[in-house]
Order: C-alpha cells, then structure tokens, then sequence
C-alpha cells in the first residue's frame, strides 16, 4: 500500500535586522512558496527588540502558518537553503542577520532529534514569537505545555517590546 503523508499545518517565525527588513521578510516568504510551501495564514510585521545580544539593530518579525505534506526534517531544510541564498552567515547565537527562519511547530508532533526539537524550545519565553503566533492563531494549544499562545502570552516574563508596525506598499 502507497503511503501518502497527510497535510500539515507548520507554524514558521521569520525574523531580520539588516538591510531592507520588510523586503527581507518578503524575498524569505516568496522563496517558501518556490518551494512548494503554501501559506496559508501570515501575522502583522512586528518590530522587536534584539534577544540575547541587545546592542544592535531592531528585528523584525512575522509568523506564518505554512501547509505542506513534507516531512518536518525537509521544512528546516528548505529554511536553511533559503537563509543561505538569502546570505545568512551563521557566526554566533543571537547575532545580527538578514534572515533568520525558525520552526516553531509542525502540526501537533512533538520531536527531538539533532538540530530539530519541536515544538521549538523557546516559543513560551519569547514575545517576539507569542505576539504574532496570538495574532494567527489565539487558542491553538502548545502540545508540550498545553496552553494556549494567549495563555502563554499572559504567563511570558520577557521584558522585550514587540509590536505591530504599519508597513505601506
């Protein structure tokens, strides 16, 4: 019998502080599509302080919910082909970069392997990923810690401002 993976919805965090940020955003979103990806759902721009290393520039954020039938070890994958051709140098944590493509969830599956745990480890320290996965999706629910994004939101002691900017075409 054939095996057909079943479409999933991935939940993706896209972030950038150099150069054209908006236009970042855009070029990383269009390469996901030439991938077969479809986005289904995409949050406001958000504009958030730098994590980790704070003295440098402002990054901007969006969360997308993507679907696809690929496997969740190909979606890092194309991320990380997509950084590359962006120019993405990965020189430290936390630095400074043109793109930066995380995956956040992957359905429900709860995965730890080399370079890919899921749900990403983070998502509930960090506003700059709870605001906009609130703005997308509100009431879906962290398989691991089984809140809700406006629970963890509520519950999150980041200090980091993030917030929606208006962006004109």
């Amino acid at each position: 019998m054939l095996y057909l993976p079943l479409m999933q919805d991935i939940y993706l965090l896209l972030g950038t502080n150099l150069g054209n940020r908006t236009r970042n955003l855009q070029i990383a979103k269009e390469k996901l599509i030439t991938h077969q990806l479809t986005i289904k759902k995409e949050s406001k721009i958000y504009e958030t302080e730098a994590w980790g290393f704070e003295d440098q520039p402002i990054f901007l954020n969006q969360a997308l919910i993507i679907e696809s039938k690929k496997s969740p070890q190909r979606i890092l994958q194309i991320a990380k082909i997509i950084e590359a051709e962006m120019g993405r140098v990965t020189s430290q944590k936390w630095a400074q970069r043109l793109i930066d493509i995380d995956v956040l969830y992957y359905g429900d599956l709860i995965l730890e392997e080399a370079g890919l745990i899921l749900p990403h480890p983070e998502i509930q320290n960090r506003k700059f990923t709870l605001e906009p996965l609130v703005e997308i999706a509100p009431e879906s629910v962290h398989p691991v810690l089984q809140k809700t994004h406006l629970k963890l939101l509520n519950l999150c002691k980041d200090p980091l401002k993030a917030s929606p900017i208006s962006v004109f075409s």
